[in-house]
């Protein structure tokens, strides 16, 4: 809390430049053998759509793209022939996935006062999602973005319903997730040092006892861990819808 306390005294004046965060290195093993991050759509990589949404968000200063080693070389490429400039690494996965973030986040300018985090494999999320994401960030020092859960949500056990859960406070919570750089990099630090098991950057950063901002998430911004939402993902982006 005494690191929340001091960081809100900085100066909200004083243009923020913002390094991405782009995770992408995971084994897609839930879509049988189709590396759902390069699958292309319209002749384009899926992870090429993600970057662009960041490329063309004018509070991103830099991009990270954490990948496994063996597609350097494709993502370089890539990179180059859709006019990426705003990447500046590529960084080795790590053994999980707040291995892979640590070590993009800690490869991140030092000139940067905010990180954004971001799965490789949600394309859908637009530089408007990602501009008022930032944008709460700046002002409250950690934000994400989340839609409101509308069906019933139940707890089962041993296959049968033991209770029906009130769902007026909950969201589903999406990335990118932004936060300031020294906030996010203290979170990660502590969970790594306790080996403390995180299912999002949040999590890390709500166990520093820092309060994070929810802003308009979209039900487009999906994160492909199947097929079908590989295939669902195809037709919002050919369809527009």
């Amino acid at each position: 809390m005494a690191l929340f306390k001091r960081l809100v005294g900085t100066n909200p004046k004083k243009p923020p430049t913002c390094t991405a965060v782009i995770v992408a290195a995971g084994l897609s093993q839930r879509c049988k053998g189709e590396d759902k991050l390069f699958f292309l759509i319209s002749g384009k990589p899926v992870l090429a759509y993600t970057i662009e949404s960041f490329q063309e968000c004018k509070m991103v200063n830099e991009i990270i793209i954490v990948a496994r080693e063996e597609k350097y070389e494709y993502i370089s490429d890539m990179c180059q022939k859709y006019g990426f400039d705003k990447v500046e690494k590529i960084m080795k996965g790590g053994e999980s996935r707040t291995g892979s973030v640590i070590n993009g986040v800690f490869a991140a300018s030092t000139k940067s006062r905010f990180i954004a985090i971001h799965d490789g494999a949600r394309p859908c999320a637009d530089a408007q999602l990602v501009n008022r994401t930032i944008t709460a960030a700046v002002k409250y020092n950690a934000a994400a973005p989340a839609t409101k859960i509308t069906s019933t949500v139940k707890k089962v056990n041993a296959s049968v319903i033991s209770e029906t859960v009130e769902r007026d406070d909950l969201y589903e919570i999406q990335t990118p997730q932004v936060f300031r750089a020294e906030i996010i990099k203290a979170a990660l630090t502590n969970v790594m040092k306790k080996s403390i098991p995180v299912t999002d950057d949040c999590k890390a950063v709500e166990l520093l006892g820092v309060p994070i901002y929810v802003v308009e998430g979209s039900r487009r911004n999906i994160k492909i861990t199947d097929a079908a939402d590989l295939h669902r993902v195809e037709s919002m982006i050919l369809g527009g819808a």
